[in-house]
């Protein structure tokens, strides 16, 4: 792709989409569908693929065009939705309750298989929803909104967190381990930044490096030791139920992430209690851990069947590949981009923003700008590993590029929707787990 691109157009057969010049041919202007496909393209774009970033320049301008002048025109929706999030960064499972829309509404449709559609996906959402209320009795059985008030009370958001890195029926069991340890991590994080003194978490992180039951004896005050037994009973019972004798090393090599979580968490912490400034290095170093993306990638690892995920998975893993730092330099920088500014209104450490700005010494404008530069930079090094041959299997790419995807909804334009359950999340979570599609 590198002298002539070639985009699948509307009339449904490959033809250039360059001039003699090196131009974008005009007559890509009025081929709305074709346009809206080549646009879709761009974003599969990766580090030195010039051509295609300049169709998404093009794509783009014409489409934003195409909307603000032509309201009626019958694609529009369908340009403004992919304008706000291209089909690349768009969680599976709701661009096909989306599309499902959009091929009904399309004369030509196949009834059968429209209908076919739409009971397959109520079906597997009735599959969800039944999950759903197993993860919610678990939570509830565990009282963890009263004994953790202090923390973030969203097991549904968490669920619909975990299914947009995996919905399938085959991986339901994977959906609901990683459902739990995400709740773990996520209370945490609130002990850890929000709540806790310095030395309970001194005491509890050391107890978690041990990881023995043993150690709740030496913790205090009663949240403390309600959270370690709770965590380790957790991982116990994964271990004796969830799991067969064979795939326990998964599950060991996640316990260590988790344990590598918890100790930036601490790293964090004394940093805050200090009063101490880190450099962006410093603060990269750390919160590439704290962000929690490693440890859920290799957690989401731990229920998949052992013909997908092997000791070479864990290897590959092991040595930080780059689709894996990509998408975890990504979530920590929207991540800080999207809950800064909350953050920084109670007494928090900086986030990368702050410590890039003294860094560099530039403005909160440049450095933001430099931060979401890199962000694309980083989708484009996800690309990279779908266009070249790596030593893992499809299914485990697609994981961490699900991961991704669930990033870019929750955080996208500076925005927590996490944290600030707002509109986004509640429409997301209405379409995957309340919400019908009519038959």
């Amino acid at each position: 792709m590198r002298t002539i691109l070639n985009a699948q157009l509307s009339n449904n057969h490959k033809i250039t989409v360059k001039d003699d010049e090196g131009n974008f041919k005009r007559s890509l202007i009025t081929d709305v569908s074709g346009l809206l496909s080549l646009y879709e393209a761009s974003h599969l774009s990766y580090v030195g693929e010039g051509i295609l970033d300049e169709a998404l320049a093009f794509t783009t301008t014409h489409l934003k065009a195409i909307v603000a002048n032509n309201k009626d025109h019958p694609l529009s929706h369908q340009i403004s939705i992919a304008l706000h999030r291209p089909l690349r960064k768009t969680i599976e499972r709701l661009h096909a309750r989306f599309y499902i829309s959009i091929y009904e509404k399309d004369a030509s449709h196949n009834k059968v298989l429209l209908e076919l559609a739409k009971l397959d996906f109520n079906l597997l959402q009735c599959f969800h929803k039944k999950e759903l209320s197993e993860i919610m009795r678990w939570w509830k059985e565990h009282d963890f909104a009263n004994k953790f008030p202090f923390a973030r009370d969203r097991m549904v958001e968490l669920y619909f967190w975990i299914l947009g890195v995996y919905f399938e029926l085959k991986y339901s069991r994977a959906r609901k381990l990683l459902a739990k340890v995400i709740a773990f991590a996520s209370i945490i994080d609130d002990i850890y930044d929000a709540y806790g003194t310095i030395d309970e978490l001194e005491l509890l992180t050391k107890a978690i490096e041990r990881w023995d039951i043993s150690c709740i004896d030496k913790l205090e005050p009663e949240y403390v030791k309600t959270y370690y037994k709770a965590m380790l009973e957790s991982y116990e019972e994964f271990e004796k139920v969830e799991l067969k004798n064979e795939e326990l090393y998964k599950l060991q090599y996640a316990k260590q992430e988790m344990k590598r979580l918890i100790e930036s968490h601490f790293e964090e912490a004394k940093w805050l209690n200090q009063r101490y400034f880190p450099s962006f290095d410093e603060h990269m170093r750390v919160s590439y851990v704290s962000c929690g993306n490693t440890m859920l990638i290799s957690t989401s690892f731990v229920g998949m069947d052992n013909d997908i995920v092997t000791n070479q998975t864990l290897q590959w893993l092991s040595n930080d590949p780059k689709i894996v730092k990509a998408s975890t330099l990504l979530s920590r920088f929207m991540d800080d981009i999207g809950s800064r500014k909350f953050e920084q209104e109670r007494n928090h450490i900086p986030s990368s923003v702050e410590c890039y700005i003294k860094q560099y010494e530039v403005s909160e404008e440049d450095a933001l700008e430099e931060l979401n530069k890199r962000v694309e930079n980083h989708w484009k090094e996800i690309n990279e590993d779908f266009i070249r041959p790596t030593i893992v299997p499809f299914p485990i790419l697609v994981r961490v590029l699900n991961f991704t995807r669930v990033m870019d909804l929750i955080y996208k334009e500076g925005d927590d929707q996490y944290t600030n359950v707002g509109k986004v999340m509640k429409e997301s979570i209405s379409a995957l787990l309340i919400d019908p599609i009519p038959l």
